[in-house]
């Protein structure tokens, strides 16, 4: 390959992955991400690695999982030499960005970008003036309505309630991101470099505020809420049935009517219109690209950091994000025109840490060797074979793993000591049960298989984990090996797994 291609990779926020046209949801509109689908490939079961921001985007960037890179919580300080996929790139040539909600520890993306532009100040350490600065040239700033409603005073400012934008389309988070993206593209073509830009929409996470014309693409009296709404949920986790009870309130309603169920449809409405608006967005860089002649020079990616109850249950927005596959499985296309197996849907299970070794792999530059991420090539070009035995999201305390049709939630006894004295989890059959309503966890039948689960995520979390030393002599010649110390060790200042293998008879390991 003479010309290395360019690297558009789109990550959205909180987007539900049930929600695309595509997938035959019956309210939602998302044509031009149906379109990338149709051209490129869509993978049906991608896991993400953490359900909050940070732990996630940390994981797409790094290649690592969460037990690795140490960050289970939103912000933090620099991971410490830990490499991005942007700064590995930088190093074989590739001018590099990062512009949106960036949403990571400190100069961490900073450092490794030619141009870094971040739409909040308290998501990243720089680059929050250039939006701010074109709000207020236009005499916008009072009606920003992305991070709270500005016409509410008191603790509910930033809610889950729902209306239209104050701001047109041009002038949103969103807006503003694809011109900045494109306006990177551009130079980067002037300068005749390759590229890899993260284009990262705010929405559809909070705040559910759609502009027009997508606020009013959906009228909440013909909408279908999902359902799994009004079940006997006795069996789900106790923080989950908690933070039901606390949104059936109604609290965190603004508008009226202040009920749960008119808040619920609100939410409803307005995250719709938030994904049909990254949506939009989404079509504007990829008829850019085909406008100006690179649509089959560059790969495009869209994924998003986690997903969204989008009403499921009966929730609002999220949280306890491990405890549903609403929010778990995130969507996830590849579309580059002539190399991948155009309109394939993908149904092995793929993590977001392969993002970057998967990268390295169709461009020809060496591998991540602190990435723990897979190669989807072969499924990319329409193999089948699978890639990973379980697909893990984790938090701290607990672990969500998809295994073939089943989704097991691991719990440690001391998470509900009051009510589950005996240990409890949550086990679905994704096949049979699509929305979860039906823990199999305590059902006899299931206990060789919770067992087989819990032996599997037991055996990753040994095999996966990067220690900073070990007591054994081994023999690790990566390329990007350093010694230290006597110690070789790669950039985040631990030990790749891989070393491990032609030495696991020692008694040291």
């Amino acid at each position: 390959m003479t010309k290395k291609p360019n690297v558009l990779f789109i990550l959205s926020d909180q987007h539900n992955a049930k929600l695309l046209s595509c997938k035959n949801h019956p309210d939602v509109k998302t044509p031009n991400l149906d379109r990338m689908a149709s051209e490129g490939v869509r993978f049906n079961q991608a896991i993400t690695q953490n359900p909050i921001c940070t732990p996630s985007r940390v994981s797409y960037l790094s290649g690592q999982y969460p037990h690795n890179h140490g960050y289970y919580g939103n912000h933090g300080p620099n991971p410490g030499g830990l490499p991005t996929i942007l700064g590995h790139f930088r190093q074989a040539g590739y001018r590099t960005g990062a512009i949106g909600k960036i949403h990571c520890p400190e100069y961490w993306v900073e450092d490794d970008c030619d141009v870094f532009l971040e739409t909040y100040r308290k998501c990243s350490i720089g680059g929050a003036d250039e939006y701010d600065s074109y709000l207020e040239s236009k005499g916008l700033t009072t009606k920003r309505d992305d991070g709270f409603f500005p016409e509410i005073t008191g603790r509910y400012r930033a809610t889950c309630d729902a209306r239209c934008s104050n701001l047109a389309y041009e002038d949103t988070v969103e807006g503003w991101t694809v011109r900045r993206t494109i306006d990177f593209m551009k130079q980067a073509k002037e300068e005749e470099k390759p590229f890899i830009v993260q284009a990262s929409l705010p929405r559809p996470h909070t705040m559910y505020t759609p502009s027009e014309p997508f606020w009013s693409m959906y009228d909440e009296k013909n909408l279908t809420l999902p359902p799994n709404i009004g079940y006997d949920m006795s069996l789900k986790a106790p923080n989950f049935r908690n933070m039901l009870e606390s949104d059936r309130t109604g609290e965190w309603t603004i508008f009226y009517p202040r009920t749960y169920e008119a808040g619920l449809m609100r939410k409803y409405h307005g995250y719709l219109g938030c994904v049909s608006q990254v949506d939009y967005a989404v079509g504007e860089l990829i008829d850019w690209l085909k406008d100006n002649q690179m649509e089959e020079d560059t790969i495009v990616i869209y994924g998003s950091d986690h997903g969204d109850f989008a009403c499921e249950h009966g929730m609002i927005e999220k949280a306890p994000g491990i405890s549903s596959d609403a929010i778990t499985r995130v969507p996830f296309i590849w579309k580059w025109p002539g190399h991948f197996q155009r309109g394939s849907v993908v149904e092995e299970i793929v993590e977001t840490i392969d993002l970057s070794q998967t990268l390295c792999n169709l461009i020809g530059l060496d591998l991540m060797e602190t990435s723990d991420g897979k190669i989807l090539t072969g499924l990319l070009k329409g193999n089948k074979e699978p890639i990973h035995t379980i697909g893990v999201t984790e938090f701290a305390w607990s672990k969500s793993v998809r295994k073939g049709q089943y989704r097991y939630i691991y719990y440690p006894k001391e998470m509900f000591p009051e009510e589950y004295p005996n240990g409890f989890g949550e086990l679905y059959d994704l096949e049979q049960d699509p929305w979860e309503m039906n823990n199999l966890y305590f059902d006899d039948k299931y206990e060789h298989l919770v067992k087989e689960i819990k032996d599997d995520l037991l055996n990753w979390l040994i095999t996966t984990t990067r220690p900073k030393t070990v007591q054994t002599k081994f023999t690790y010649k990566g390329k990007q090996v350093v010694m230290r110390n006597r110690k070789p060790i790669n950039a985040d200042g631990k030990l790749n797994p891989a070393a491990f293998k032609e030495t696991s008879g020692s008694n040291y390991l």
